[in-house]
């Protein structure tokens, strides 16, 4: 499949259950991605339990690698061409690796009232299991407060998610 070079032109801003299905998805694939990592991480390090940070890292990183890579290849992740959305920047083009890169640590601020509740809180597993979803959707339905329908960090960046035109979907 060719990697389109146009400008997205576009304001047409998914709402918040296309996101979220998305984003479902997308942890779906994610979750594929950590245990294949970790497998060989635990192959090449079998003493990564004695330092669980650096497998933590290594996820960490895998995670981002493919974000960014998804980014700025075509602007779209496997989940995001599932639900035919697009990432784009300003101008309507893909992501520079730099912006990819900051997008993704930026990212990092759904997670935030879970991370900070669980912080301070020191919750059971099983109520942090269920507090990084609800942190998510809480914070993705602040999208509603932008008027093109934008998060925190696309608008720091100046980036947008679009759903692509029905005339550019395969």
């Amino acid at each position: 499949m060719a990697v389109t070079t146009e400008p997205v032109r576009g304001e047409s801003a998914p709402g918040f259950f296309l996101r979220a299905a998305a984003m479902l998805y997308e942890a779906a694939l994610l979750f594929g991605l950590c245990f294949a990592v970790s497998i060989l991480v635990r192959i090449a390090a079998p003493e990564i339990d004695a330092h669980l940070v650096l497998l933590q890292a290594a996820l960490f990183f895998a995670i981002g690698a493919y974000f960014v890579y998804c980014w700025t290849r075509s602007g779209q992740t496997l989940a995001m061409k599932a639900w035919h959305l697009r990432l784009v920047g300003g101008d309507g083009h893909k992501l520079s690796i730099g912006k990819a890169v900051a997008r993704y640590l930026l990212a990092w601020h759904l997670f935030a009232p879970a991370i900070t509740l669980l912080t301070i809180f020191h919750l059971p597993i099983a109520l942090a299991l269920a507090l990084l979803p609800a942190s998510v959707l809480i914070m993705l339905s602040l999208l509603y407060l932008d008027s093109r329908r934008q998060l925190w960090h696309d608008r720091v960046l100046r980036s947008r998610v679009v759903l692509e035109p029905a005339g550019a979907r395969a």
